[in-house]
């Protein structure tokens, strides 16, 4: 199996997640990928798929994976049924972080339990 194969799945998530200047080169068994993505929270997404796929210190693959947007860790959409601490939850594993969310968003926010559909709102660095 080539290594561009075992990795496609890490190939896959980069084009789903919108990298650009992405690149490719597999030479003599390792694979060489890079490019630039939009915040660290998809710079992560895309480490974690290849450390589930390599193992935590892979040595078939070199990556090297800028940030456009680093001042902020994520965007996020609110959709219905969420909560600051659900979405907090979800980005960073810990539902009390909900307040940190809270205080990067006061421009938009004046109470954590009200937020609606459709807010796009700014998830700060862990």
């Amino acid at each position: 199996m080539a290594v561009k194969d075992k990795y496609q799945n890490v190939i896959d998530l980069g084009e789903k997640l919108g990298i650009r200047e992405g690149k490719v080169e597999e030479q003599n068994g390792i694979l060489r990928v890079w490019g630039t993505v939009e915040n660290n929270y998809h710079k992560d997404q895309l480490w974690d798929a290849i450390k589930a796929t390599g193992g935590s210190h892979p040595t078939d693959i070199v990556a090297d994976i800028q940030v456009s947007n680093p001042g902020v860790y994520a965007t996020h959409t609110v959709e219905k049924g969420e909560s600051l601490s659900k979405i907090a939850k979800h980005y960073y594993d810990d539902l009390m972080k909900y307040k940190q969310i809270f205080e990067a968003n006061r421009d938009q926010l004046s109470d954590p339990d009200k937020i609606e559909v459709g807010q796009v709102l700014t998830i700060p660095n862990p």
